[in-house]
């Protein structure tokens, strides 16, 4: 080509350096060589957190020759770019005829010393949710600490600018609210802060105020869309979906998010009212979209062919009803429907209820126990038997409800959305985790069969995961740049490997599901070194580019190169699709992979711990709370300390091995317990 000039972004390993000519070679994902040359305004840059502290420790460079001025081009080409570290390289590809250059305007560096990856240490996460929860909060109630209903119920707004301010749309999205509630909760776990937890707990009295809608037995409890305010002060209560493709439906994922924030919330301080909504929330799930066998007293009766319907119309409260219109949403399964069951509240809900002494409450929470486990068992065996196509790397999304896949869908066609082929790898880590967990447990009751059952499941799931998360690294990921895409082509028809649907942006959900799947397939293939290179290089794109550090938040997209896309409703803040939960979720469960799964491999003297934070309510029918942090292995985790109210309790450590029961009394009640892990290598 000729006279061709194009910006973009390339990572790669260092190879090769050249101060003297200002240059270095890289090796990129691709395999591919790539000889740099920085500009003489080249600006060399050590990656920022959300709180713009500089982390730059980079040593002087050693053997400066004769003459070369600290400071100058070459010195900081000795000084930060070394040999086999990796560098994400801004700058312009330049074609004319034969002659061809990568000139480099911006070199990021990940590193804060030569052996020390910031997004590895033990605070960067932490920091980073601790920046987000504050400035939403900020955003929202100004600089108050303390919360109320009240202040919800004024101030909480769904739509929220780029700025975090509120919009000409002054709806409140019950699951949008209750995806900030998990942020918040996220929040208090990690860090102990005392304000996310009093936010999150006025946030969950106000959304079951709100929006909670009780059946007329009060076994069924559904949660309504929203509330919007008017110019006059009023409110209108607004029950099905006013949401797009969702329109005045009643859409199961909303249903299924709306117990994101209380189930997280339920984890901190096992309050025992907030618990009654999730199980009589679940009943709803149980009563009216799910097709189980046997579910006969329905009139007409449903198919029975398992799984979850992905809408059900408010007036008949049926998902077969014409209104839902038939080439659309009526009696039909969606990824959404099976899947977002596992990450939005059933790994948090089944830790909170797997204590082994329960006092009173045991038979109850028995009951909902059993019931979380069987829909578990139920989503990942049809994620795993009805999603994976064996003419296709991408999984089928949307089915009939006799599990056809449909192909027609609105928008979807027979299109993929890479972060959900990701999201199904990283769940069903998570699930076999648990089912290894099941197994042990029926081993040392000798119960061989249902151990080998387990075992069994647990092999074909991860099977399953295996194979997406390789496909996704050729057919999802960016090889050039890293990145997750976004929406492609089931079936290309343009000869290449992959043909984008509507462009080469990058959504930040999409990245979050990227790089807790290969965290987890690191952990279970360690060997294996694909996984925690796509998960550093993930980790390394979302830190440079998806971090708003002006306003300490995220971008919702950026382009291919990382440049964030403002326009429209991609800048704000806030919104039907942006709330705080997946960046909030991201520094979460990386804080506790990165802390369990990859820094005890390597260790060499670093330090394996982290803690957790509880705040224990009144229930006089628990004995116990179970403080395992997700659906961790066997052998991974042991409780190192227990403290609370500050206060050292040497006698809650539990002494059994895999035992993350620990024993509360009354005197504990409103009580800040705090719990020390040691990861394992």
């Amino acid at each position: 080509m000729r006279a061709y000039y194009h910006s973009t972004t390339v990572g790669g390993v260092v190879e090769t350096v050249e101060p003297e000519a200002n240059a270095f070679g890289l090796r990129l994902r691709t395999g591919d060589p790539l000889r740099v040359v920085a500009t003489e305004t080249c600006w060399f840059s050590v990656m920022t957190n959300l709180d713009g502290v500089n982390r730059d420790s980079m040593p002087s460079p050693e053997g400066v020759p004769d003459g070369e001025a600290p400071g100058s081009l070459p010195w900081q080409v000795r000084k930060y770019v070394l040999s086999g570290s990796y560098v994400v390289v801004e700058g312009t590809h330049m074609e004319d005829a034969d002659t061809k250059l990568f000139s480099a305007e911006k070199i990021n560096i990940v590193t804060s010393r030569p052996d020390r990856v910031l997004f590895e240490e033990t605070h960067w996460w932490l920091s980073q949710i601790s920046q987000m929860a504050n400035r939403w909060l900020d955003d929202l109630f100004d600089h108050r600490r303390t919360y109320t209903i009240d202040d919800f119920s004024q101030f909480y707004r769904t739509n929220l600018n780029i700025q975090g301010m509120p919009t000409d749309n002054a709806i409140q999205e019950c699951a949008t609210l209750a995806r900030l509630i998990y942020g918040l909760s996220s929040a208090y776990l990690l860090t102990g802060n005392e304000r996310y937890f009093l936010a999150a707990q006025a946030g969950v009295a106000y959304q079951r105020e709100a929006f909670r809608q009780i059946s007329h037995d009060g076994r069924y409890v559904f949660w309504a869309y929203g509330r919007r305010r008017h110019a006059d002060g009023s409110v209108t209560l607004l029950v099905p979906s006013q949401s797009g493709d969702d329109f005045n439906a009643i859409p199961l994922y909303e249903q299924i998010y709306a117990l994101a924030g209380l189930t997280q919330y339920v984890r901190i301080t096992m309050d025992w009212e907030v618990l009654e909504d999730i199980r009589r929330t679940i009943a709803t799930f149980q009563a009216f979209f799910h097709d189980g066998a046997g579910d006969d007293d329905r009139d007409p009766p449903f198919p029975g062919l398992g799984g979850y319907f992905s809408h059900i119309d408010p007036g008949t409260m049926r998902p077969d009803n014409v209104q839902l219109g038939p080439d659309k949403n009526q009696s039909r399964k969606n990824w959404n429907s099976i899947g977002d069951h596992i990450p939005a509240y059933l790994i948090t809900l089944i830790q909170a209820l797997e204590p082994t002494v329960r006092g009173e409450a045991r038979e109850s929470l028995d009951a909902l126990l059993e019931t979380c486990r069987a829909i578990l068992m139920e989503t990942t065996d049809l994620i795993v038997e009805k999603f994976p196509d064996r003419t296709c790397p991408y999984v089928n999304e949307r089915f009939h409800a006799d599990w056809r896949p449909d192909h027609a869908w609105g928008w979807q066609q027979n299109r993929a959305i890479v972060g959900h082929n990701l999201k199904i790898a990283w769940n069903l880590c998570r699930v076999v985790n648990y089912y290894a967990l099941r197994e042990k447990q029926h081993r040392d009751r000798g119960e061989v069969d249902q151990a080998n059952a387990f075992k069994a499941r647990a092999d074909k799931a991860l099977g399953v995961a295996r194979i997406l998360g390789d496909s996704m690294i050729d057919r999802g990921l960016d090889r050039l740049r890293p990145g997750v895409f976004d929406c492609v082509e089931r079936d290309p028809k343009n000869g290449m490997p992959i043909q984008f649907t509507w462009g080469t942006h990058k959504d930040f959900w999409q990245q979050e599901q990227g790089i807790l799947a290969y965290l987890m397939l690191h952990h279970h293939f360690p060997n294996d070194e694909r996984y925690y290179r796509e998960a550093y290089d993930l980790m390394s794109f979302w830190n440079l580019y998806f971090l708003d550090r002006d306003r300490q938040g995220i971008f919702f997209r950026t382009d291919d190169r990382g440049m964030p896309i403002i326009q429209g409703s991609f800048a704000d803040k806030g919104g039907h699709s942006i709330s705080g939960y997946h960046a909030f979720e991201l520094n979460f469960l990386a804080h506790l992979y990165i802390r369990s799964y990859v820094i005890p491999a390597a260790a060499n003297g670093r330090d394996t711990t982290f803690c957790l934070y509880f705040r224990l309510k009144k229930n006089d029918g628990m004995t116990s709370i179970n403080v395992l942090p997700d659906f961790f292995p066997p052998g991974k985790l042991r409780i190192e300390e227990v403290r609370v109210n500050g206060v050292d309790r040497a006698d809650l450590v539990p002494e059994v091995a895999d035992s993350f029961q620990i024993l509360i009394d009354q005197t504990m009640q409103d009580a800040q317990l705090v719990v020390v892990f040691r990861a394992l290598s």
